[in-house]
Formats: structure tokens, C-alpha cells, sequence
């Protein structure tokens, strides 16, 4: 008998998109404005029942969100208004062999520099993943207390090959850093970033493919994804 290949299995990275989940804040003019996603049935199916005699019924709904909410990809135009957008992204830009790197005791607030990753000197066409485990603070007032990367970090990123970085927190840079310059360095090499992900402790180091393809959005600088 031939050998069998072994079953391919596949591991959700996306948090759930639910009506009234947790989202980003803005201020404006003093103001804080808290921002999160929409749904609710647009027909239902005692709405469209009358229209097929009752013999058969459909739902439709309706979603308002803005791009940057849930498990997301920024394309470049999220940082350069001159660049790509995410219907400008190919296909191959979005579905890349994985590697997953942990930090081990990230802390809030913590700026991650290189010698806290076993970060490998090729990372050439990789979407590499960083686990600091922040996930498990999802929807809490901790998960806006989140590490970072450094700036070496950011220079290996780009220097290596690297095709994409994913982060399981709520931003690849510190809020506090004005110049953002994981989103300014990495989205000006075309090198995709990837937020809010999950389950990262569910990978292996190697071996995977990384899903994250987008709706084809023209115009969007941002879009959620099924991770």
C-alpha cells in the first residue's frame, strides 16, 4: 500500500467579529471616541417569507465596521497615501510560508528589542508571527497595555527578507511612539503588517502556511481577515 500523506490540518488565528466587540479609540478634539463593528439583520426571514409564498425565506445582513477592527491586515496606503491599497495586494502577498517566534514574559508596556527573539538570519518571502501571548487579554483594559518591538527588530525584519509581520496585540508600534515606526519602515517596503491575531501558541515554529486574504477592497488601507 502507498503511504498516506498526513491530514492537513488548519488553526484559526482570527478573534471572533461579533456586534459591539471590542474596537480602537480615537481622540479628537479632547474627545476619546470608542469604535467597534455593527451587525443586524438588513431582511430577515419573516421579512422575505411573504415574497416566496412562504415556501422558502433568506436573510440578508447588514455590517458597518472601519477597517482597523478585529484580526486585520494594513496594505501601505494604511501608512503612505501614495501606495497600494488592499485591492492592489497580491495573492502571494497574503498567503506566505510561516514562521512564529515567542517571547517568552513579554510585560506591559515592555519594548521588545532582537536579543528577546530567536529570530533566524534568513527570513526570505516569510510572514513571520510574534507571539507575546497578549491575546489572553483580548477584551480587557490590559490588552491596551501591550509589548513592542524595537527598532532592531524592525531593521532585521526588513533586512532579513521578511514579507509580513504579525503581531498578537492591538499595534505592532507603541501608541506612544508618534513616529510609528514599525508602520513608517516596514509598510514602505511593502512588507504587510498583520494585528490582533490569536492561538499563536497553536503553531509550530515552522512548516505553515500563513493565510490572511482580504475582500479585494479598492481603497481600503485596511481590511479584517480570517486569519
Amino acid at each position: 500500500d502507498l503511504e498516506q500523506p498526513p491530514a492537513m490540518s488548519f488553526i484559526d488565528l482570527s478573534h471572533d467579529f461579533a456586534d459591539g466587540m471590542p474596537g480602537f479609540s480615537l481622540r479628537r478634539e479632547g474627545e476619546v471616541r470608542q469604535f467597534t463593528a455593527s451587525i443586524r439583520p438588513f431582511v430577515t426571514h419573516r421579512d422575505s417569507a411573504p415574497f416566496y409564498d412562504g415556501q422558502a425565506s433568506f436573510e440578508i445582513t447588514e455590517i458597518s465596521f472601519q477597517t482597523s477592527i478585529g484580526t486585520y491586515l494594513d496594505s501601505p496606503r494604511h501608512r503612505w497615501p501614495d501606495r497600494r491599497d488592499i485591492a492592489g495586494l497580491t495573492l502571494d502577498e497574503v498567503i506566505l510560508p510561516g514562521l512564529c517566534v515567542t517571547v517568552a514574559d513579554a510585560r506591559p508596556d515592555e519594548r521588545i528589542g532582537l536579543s528577546r527573539l530567536d529570530l533566524p538570519e534568513d527570513l526570505a518571502g516569510k510572514a513571520v508571527l510574534i507571539r507575546f501571548g497578549w491575546d489572553i487579554h483580548w477584551a480587557t483594559p490590559a490588552y491596551d497595555h501591550y509589548p513592542f518591538i524595537d527598532a532592531d527588530v524592525i531593521a532585521a525584519l526588513r533586512d532579513r527578507g521578511a514579507k509580513l509581520l504579525g503581531v498578537d496585540t492591538p499595534n505592532a508600534d507603541s501608541r506612544s511612539e508618534l513616529s510609528r515606526p514599525a508602520h513608517t519602515v516596514l509598510l514602505g517596503q511593502d512588507i504587510l503588517i498583520v494585528e490582533n491575531l490569536c492561538d499563536l501558541g497553536r503553531l509550530p515554529a515552522t512548516g505553515f502556511r500563513f493565510f490572511c486574504v482580504p475582500i479585494k477592497a479598492v481603497g481600503a488601507a485596511a481590511m479584517t481577515i480570517r486569519a
